[in-house]
């Protein structure tokens, strides 16, 4: 087989935007209140800057607040499907500590904020990161109502399986802030629905 044709390197960036944004963010965000705002904030950027879906994600030391990573959902920028918000933060995090792990020995408790509940792709990701804490802007049906999006069949008993995990599931109190940012880009004219099936 030749095998000059095969790809042998992927790879991702986030849009110039954000490290734009995060320049007038303080580095420790102490609440709940703070990451799950700042989430929002960038979800909603994200898809009025068409670099992506109306998702964001950040990892952040539970027990200051200061701020690892933060990502935007990149898979129409990037081409590649797995460029869900959360892969994005929890690779950047990875990246720049060095570690696969993000709950390895050296590491302070590191937690992943999300403006919704993962998808199924992320919920995996998520589980396999090494956070210990997973804090959400909600769950329900309303990200797939509002703007069409397939997040996947889901178990029922999601919350329970990382909690045995040792992952703690905390749902914000800013639930509402996150559902106007999907019915604003379900409103969109030009919204694009990137499902594999074609579900748009």
């Amino acid at each position: 087989m030749d095998t000059a044709a095969l790809a042998t390197a992927f790879g991702a960036r986030l849009p110039g935007w954000v490290t734009a944004e995060l320049g007038g963010v303080p580095e420790i965000l102490p609440t709940d209140d703070d990451r799950i705002r700042l989430t929002n904030r960038l979800a909603e950027r994200n898809h009025r800057e068409n670099t992506g879906g109306p998702f964001a994600a950040l990892v952040v030391e539970s027990a200051t607040g200061r701020l690892i990573s933060a990502g935007v959902n990149v898979v129409l920028a990037s081409g590649l499907s797995s460029t869900h918000a959360e892969v994005t933060a929890l690779s950047l995090a990875q990246t720049r500590l060095g570690a696969w792990d993000l709950g390895g020995p050296d590491l302070p408790d590191l937690e992943l904020v999300v403006n919704w509940r993962p998808c199924v792709m992320c919920y995996g990701a998520t589980m396999w990161s090494g956070v210990r804490r997973l804090l959400i802007a909600g769950d329900g049906p309303e990200l797939e109502k509002l703007t069409g999006f397939d997040e996947g069949p889901m178990a029922s008993d999601w919350a329970p399986q990382f909690a045995a995990r040792g992952i703690e599931v905390v749902l914000s109190p800013l639930r509402e802030e996150a559902v106007e940012v999907f019915r604003a880009y379900g409103e969109r004219d030009d919204a694009v629905v990137y499902n594999a099936r074609g579900t748009s």
